[in-house]
């Protein structure tokens, strides 16, 4: 068990040297030519129906239906005799004062039309991606409790693991294609969603 718990501490080093890697480096060079070239890599086919898949897939991002989808969603753990997971899932709101921290901090504007098409035009800064790090810690945390409450219903869980996944693998290609975000904004999101669900799932798992 330590070194389980050594190589999970060792992960998070990593993930915290990374994400800080990357943020000083964004700081220093808020426009990539790599960034730009992914973003028309990816906007290259463009459709109405797939702009509409990509504003679908990026919804329970948006305010206020990302806070009420989390709320709604540990009410629903909480009413079902699942207190403690309803409780838990509840914390996940707080990674929006972490994002918004970081994101004046860094101070990164947004993609423009000059450099790519905009579908959807946002307001905050542009680093790290919240869309992708609330993801990426919501549906994490599901995915990963669909996978130890063994008492819930097994179709149940599948639903809600197989959703789960697909929303946090489509989300960062959708910020990008709606040029909502760069690729490394989504990076920083994904890298900043893991660090925070570490903590999450420590906590979960101690008095488990």
């Amino acid at each position: 068990m330590p070194l389980k718990r050594n190589t999970l501490i060792f992960i998070l080093v990593l993930l915290i040297a990374a994400f800080a890697c990357l943020s000083f480096f964004i700081a220093k060079h808020p426009i990539l030519d790599f960034d730009i070239k992914t973003s028309l890599l990816i906007q290259q086919y463009h459709a109405d129906w797939l702009d509409q898949l990509m504003l679908a897939i990026s919804f329970f991002g948006e305010l206020p239906y990302s806070l009420l989808s989390v709320v709604i969603v540990a009410i629903v753990f909480y009413q079902q005799q699942y207190k403690r997971e309803g409780i838990f899932i509840s914390t996940v709101l707080l990674s929006g004062l972490i994002i918004l921290g970081i994101k004046n901090i860094i101070n990164r504007p947004r993609p423009t039309a000059f450099y790519v098409r905009l579908v959807e035009v946002n307001r905050f800064q542009s680093y790290p991606s919240g869309h992708v790090l609330s993801y990426t810690l919501f549906f994490g945390f599901l995915i990963i409790l669909m996978n130890t409450l063994k008492d819930v219903p097994k179709l149940t869980r599948n639903i809600v693991t197989y959703i789960s996944a697909f929303l946090m693998i489509g989300i960062a290609p959708s910020r990008i294609y709606l040029g909502a975000h760069w690729l490394t904004d989504t990076l920083g999101g994904f890298l900043l969603g893991l660090i925070c669900l570490f903590p999450l799932c420590y906590f979960y798992f101690k008095k488990g």
